[in-house]
């Protein structure tokens, strides 16, 4: 099995709230979602508003109709994508829908069709025309949605809960940890067991360290962390991931040019940015 097998495109960057305009051309507006190949397999690691884009890319190919996608939380800014979601329109696909940041007596499914009613939405998720099935699980459960692909999960600290996720696939690895807060006592143990040795560390960077203490408790984390917890876990390469809405093109390469001087090979975010680990 040929490690380019294994595909990382990013669909969606930022966090929050969408942030489209001249200053975010480079890197994007779109908040969170990234695809994943794993050979013909598609793996959709969140929602927001990047999903649009590539459901609209995924309904040119005449490849497999076959989709995952995992949530990391159901904060808007990670769902909101779904209603125009082109392949859920579309009979031919079977999308399966996981979560495991829910508790009794929410459930995935309870949440999309919430979200998709009055007085929030104009149509209800029954609207689907794709395959739908919706899959709760733990955050810590191992889960192995297609042959050879394995799943590690670990919950994450963010308010209302998160879902840490790695992927190993052919020899090699991808740990997707956004909207995750670190913790002043040192690296949270189950997201380095996430990050440790993986070719591929996405890593929430919404902030500075400097500007962390205004937004202590907010559940995201400083790019100055990833790249401690990258060195700690041993992660080859870094990613910068889910901006904030304030942090325009500018602000980012500069980010970019220190976080490169501090471990070389870091790499900030950017739309359409394709990876292969």
């Amino acid at each position: 099995m040929k490690s380019a097998e294994l595909t990382v495109r990013f669909w969606g960057v930022r966090g929050s709230i969408a942030c489209p305009g001249a200053e975010t051309l480079r890197y994007g507006g779109n908040t969170s979602c990234v695809e994943v190949r794993c050979g013909e397999k598609i793996l959709i690691f969140d929602g927001g508003t990047g999903l649009r884009r590539l459901g609209n890319a995924l309904s040119m190919e005449d490849g497999p109709r076959e989709i995952a996608l995992f949530y990391s939380h159901t904060h808007l800014d990670h769902i909101i994508g779904l209603p125009f979601f082109a392949p859920c329109y579309d009979p031919r696909y079977r999308i399966r829908i996981w979560s495991g940041h829910l508790e009794p007596p929410f459930g995935i499914k309870a949440v999309l069709k919430k979200m998709m009613a009055a007085p929030f939405f104009p149509i209800p998720l029954g609207i689907f025309a794709a395959r739908l099935e919706f899959v709760d699980f733990a955050a810590g459960d191992e889960i192995a949605p297609h042959p050879g692909v394995r799943l590690s999960t670990a919950p994450l600290n963010h308010p209302n809960g998160a879902t840490g996720y790695r992927l190993d696939y052919g020899g090699k690895s991808v740990a997707y940890l956004t909207d995750t807060e670190h913790r002043p006592e040192g690296h949270d143990p189950q997201v380095a067991r996430l990050a440790a040795g993986a070719d591929l560390m996405i890593y929430d960077a919404a902030y500075t360290d400097a500007e962390y203490p205004a937004h202590k408790d907010w559940g995201h984390s400083t790019w100055q962390e990833g790249v401690r917890l990258a060195e700690a876990s041993g992660a080859r390469r870094l990613v910068l991931f889910h901006h904030d809405p304030g942090h325009d093109d500018a602000f980012l390469d500069e980010v970019a040019a220190a976080a490169a001087a501090r471990r070389p090979g870091t790499l900030v975010a950017r739309e359409g940015m394709v990876l292969c680990p």
